[in-house]
């Protein structure tokens, strides 16, 4: 039951959220037009404003996406669309007047840019709110509709725009700039982060010129490899897809208008499949550089300086590749899988990388190494060329409990999310650690989110965690004993120096 409704006046009119166990909330806020009819595939437009009150109690709808790959959360259940342009805004009920306006957090959930919502139950954030912000979380068009690049298929009578997701992303921020003061925010103090391809995303706005002054700051937790292409390889997919989408050889940017999100699905499904079976780990889905939008490859414009220059911190979790090995085999964690991977690399490049993994190709090297193909390889690539120019701090979250150390698991692909949403202080926390471990893991999310919210606050993440340079590589370790160390994982992390994160 609702404790007591809530009002803001924003641009576009008054929207009605509720009041719960000290927070204020609003769901599924529209942000943009719905991108339907003609606005599919093309760049986002603002919301219109709506006469009256809007309720804004409940979740609306998600972005289109496969159901298949859904294992966790409510994008299982929660209805899709193609109008999901929406965010939901979380405020402390009652903020300290004597600090001003509050820093704000801007989330982008992970899931491959093939799934995924803001509405997922752990991306909750009363309990950050609670610490002292305004949380927004935002929907992005998802797959086909979003993240994968067809503007080579414009035609003049069915104009595609490039990287959707990214103007998505973009015209969320330009609303929170409009509007988030009337939540307590403070427009000029916005940290965006992200999770997985959530994490690819915030670290890709970085290079977005667009994006210029639309936030302060940037985490991105596990940022995915693997997800970057050029408008040449991009243009090559597309012309694969056109063939799935207008076997007939007809119009296939007339195909895409027409076509019900379920058969854009399946003729994404079917890509991921051929690309799994050729390459995998690398995926038709994400940004695409060397367009007007995104000019140059992220990493790249990190190491140039022509990204923007803000603090980031950047990190990935010890296990990543363990849960690839259980759910979402998608990724090159056994032996067929990454002679695959290698099948086309240089061989001096491969002799390189396997040299780091002496006890290949055993299942346990096997694992690491498809967790640093995926994961640790971006985090080293994104800190290397970010740290030249602005400041950076890398981490390392090495905690699991001890449930999930004897499911195989350890602290696996997206962990860390328990405790930057304070998970343990949940039901689900407490069966995590129902056979001990609590107190650890409470402390260590404690850790966590100080630093966040210090982040968030002034761009350093507080005593004792040094910012990266290429002398000495401090990493943060999150563990039951947090600690500094200097360029742990090095004979790794020199392996896969020079590995394009850009499928070209």
């Amino acid at each position: 039951m609702h404790e007591r409704t809530v009002r803001a006046n924003i641009s576009t009119g008054i929207v009605e959220g509720f009041t719960r166990d000290g927070v204020h909330r609003w769901r599924s806020i529209p942000y943009a037009k719905p991108p339907v009819g003609r606005l599919r595939l093309r760049a986002p437009e603002p919301a219109e404003p709506w006469p009256g009150v809007r309720y804004c109690h409940g979740f609306g709808y998600c972005a289109p996406q496969q159901r298949r790959y859904t294992v966790v959360g409510v994008g299982k259940h929660q209805p899709m669309s193609e109008d999901c342009l929406t965010l939901n805004v979380v405020a402390p009920e009652k903020p300290d007047d004597s600090e001003g306006p509050l820093p704000v957090m801007f989330f982008v959930h992970g899931g491959g840019y093939i799934l995924g919502s803001s509405a997922t139950p752990i991306y909750d954030g009363a309990a950050l709110a609670r610490r002292g912000c305004v949380f927004v979380s935002v929907n992005y068009r998802l797959g086909m509709l979003g993240c994968v690049e067809l503007s080579s298929l414009s035609t003049p009578e069915h104009p595609i725009e490039d990287n959707l997701f990214l103007r998505d992303l973009v015209l969320a921020l330009r609303w929170v700039r409009d509007n988030i003061a009337v939540f307590g925010g403070d427009p000029d103090n916005v940290t965006i982060f992200g999770e997985s391809a959530g994490a690819h995303a915030v670290a890709t706005l970085l290079a977005v010129p667009d994006a210029e002054g639309l936030f302060a700051r940037v985490i991105s937790e596990s940022p995915a490899s693997g997800m970057v292409s050029s408008a040449e390889a991009a243009a090559r997919i597309a012309e694969q897809l056109a063939d799935l989408v207008s076997p007939g050889g007809g119009s296939a940017a007339a195909a895409l208008m027409s076509a019900r999100p379920a058969e854009l699905g399946r003729a994404l499904e079917t890509m991921i499949q051929r690309g799994q079976t050729d390459m995998p780990g690398a995926f038709p889905v994400g940004p695409t550089f060397g367009t007007d939008y995104l000019p140059v490859d992220p990493v790249t414009a990190m190491a140039e300086g022509s990204a923007h220059r803000v603090p980031l911190i950047v990190g990935n979790n010890a296990d990543e590749g363990r849960l690839f090995t259980r759910f979402l085999q998608l990724l090159p964690t056994n032996e067929p899988m990454i002679e695959k991977l290698f099948a086309r690399t240089d061989p001096e490049e491969r002799r390189r990388i396997m040299a780091a993994y002496p006890d290949y190709p055993s299942s346990a090297a096997c694992v690491r190494l498809g967790g640093d193909f995926a994961f640790a390889s971006a985090t080293w690539q994104i800190a290397e060329a970010h740290s030249r120019h602005a400041p950076t701090y890398v981490y390392r979250y090495d905690y699991a409990p001890r449930t999930l150390h004897w499911a195989g698991l350890g602290a696996t692909h997206a962990m860390e999310l328990l405790a930057v949403f304070d998970t343990y202080h949940t039901t689900y926390g407490a069966l995590l650690t129902a056979v001990g471990d609590r107190t650890s893991a409470r402390r260590v999310s404690r850790d966590v989110q100080r630093r966040w919210r210090e982040f968030t606050r002034t761009g350093d993440p507080g005593p004792g965690w040094p910012a990266y340079d290429t002398d000495d590589r401090a990493v943060f370790v999150f563990d039951r004993r947090p600690r500094v160390e200097y360029d742990p994982r090095a004979v790794r992390r020199r392996a896969w120096e020079g590995f394009t994160l850009a499928e070209s």
